[in-house]
């Protein structure tokens, strides 16, 4: 996993070979950002984010590389989670929050608005189409929800829905 800009810009983390998570690719992340910072976000404003179904933490610690004042993770898994404090501390990225839970509860309970809000769950996950409207009321006003899924959504009847952009098998759906 690299880090393509800000404070953390250059440095290679290895991820463990026995994870399970699909990391979005540099190619699909490297346009995700340029999307994000040329378009949609003034990372100088020092925004907040949620990255849901962390997994790797890659998408959270680019997010956090740029200047976000806040980026929590949430990631079921126990062992990606430890993984993810583990590169916390290591990295002593104290704007980065991992927390091991489930993301359907977290969502439900949580009262927290942010700026950036990201998840990339498992492309076969069942409810996969509901996320939106799961994830949508933890949006701040102006924010954005960036929906990573595969090529077999089509999210673009959603009212909320603002554009799609496709960097080979990797598919984003961007909502205000």
């Amino acid at each position: 996993m690299r880090i393509i800009r800000g404070k953390y810009k250059s440095r290679h983390i290895p991820t463990p070979t026995n994870f399970t998570a699909r990391p979005t690719t540099d190619f699909a992340k490297e346009g995700l950002f340029n999307i994000l910072e040329n378009v949609y976000i003034d990372f100088d404003a020092e925004p907040t984010a949620l990255d849901l179904f962390a997994g790797t933490g890659s998408i959270s610690l680019e997010l956090a590389s740029r200047g976000c004042r806040k980026v929590v993770s949430v990631e079921k898994s126990y062992k990606h989670w430890l993984y993810l404090s583990r590169l916390q501390k290591e990295l002593q990225a104290k704007e980065w929050l991992p927390l091991k839970g489930d993301v359907f509860r977290y969502a439900s309970a949580c009262k927290e608005k942010y700026d950036i809000i990201f998840a990339d769950p498992p492309y076969a996950l069942e409810n996969l189409k509901d996320i939106p409207e799961t994830v949508l009321p933890l949006l701040a006003d102006d924010g954005l929800f960036v929906l990573e899924h595969g090529s077999d959504y089509d999210f673009s009847s959603h009212p909320r829905f603002v554009e799609h952009r496709n960097y080979g098998s990797v598919n984003f759906s961007f909502f205000q």
